[in-house]
């Protein structure tokens, strides 16, 4: 629309002073016409540059990949991701694998199959369930760990999740995950904006994060 009105203005501009040489005024506009389309193209060129950077420039958001089931790996996840709020980056949370485990909802339950079900028995049905990747002592680990965290005024876990929805921190779950292990939507935990999603989009949100990491 912009080039359509500079063309008309010149166009009248030129009958103006050129009215008695019209061999001038079709010369002047095809030189007009030439240089109007130049400029037209260079402004699609700079458009087109505009565009790249904006896509090439990272979000402030940071991106965490969770695989271990382990209460001391994702314990460091949660506590990653409530520092990043504090300095006002978007975070993801992507829970694949045994990590899925650590929002199951011990109170929930779903129908299943009878391998899903084997999977469901094996796995730990909730955070509170969770071992940890080292010194596990049968189960007396998690257990020390946990006392130790309460008595230095450190948040368990359950109450980092809590606190994470409370902060926009947004948790995706692999469905591939979901249902290669017999996990149902139906016995994860309540969590606002939690959401089933494919490898792909985690691949998406880290190219654009400024900071991935991979627990």
């Amino acid at each position: 629309m912009t080039e359509n009105y500079l063309l008309n203005y010149l166009n009248f501009y030129i009958r103006i002073i050129l009215t008695f040489d019209r061999g001038v005024q079709d010369m002047v506009e095809d030189n007009l016409k030439k240089v109007l389309a130049e400029i037209k193209s260079s402004i699609q060129e700079l458009d087109n540059q505009i565009k790249e950077l904006k896509r090439d420039i990272s979000k402030n958001s940071l991106v965490i990949g969770i695989m271990s089931g382990s209460l001391d790996r994702i314990l460091g996840a949660f506590i990653i991701a409530l520092g990043a709020t504090a300095y006002d980056m978007e975070v993801h949370m992507f829970f694949t694998f045994w990590a899925i485990a650590a929002l199951r909802d011990p109170n929930k339950k779903a129908k299943k199959d009878f391998m899903s079900k084997m999977f469901g028995w094996m796995l730990p049905k909730g955070s509170k369930k969770l071992p940890l990747s080292s010194m596990n002592m049968g189960g007396i680990g998690p257990k020390m760990i946990r006392g130790l965290m309460k008595k230095k005024g450190v948040m368990s876990l359950e109450e980092m999740i809590k606190q994470a929805g409370e902060l926009g921190v947004n948790i995706h779950i692999c469905e591939m995950s979901m249902d290669l292990m017999g996990f149902k939507p139906e016995e994860m935990i309540d969590y606002p904006g939690l959401d089933y999603v494919g490898v792909g989009t985690f691949i998406d949100l880290a190219h654009d994060a400024k900071q991935t990491i991979f627990l």
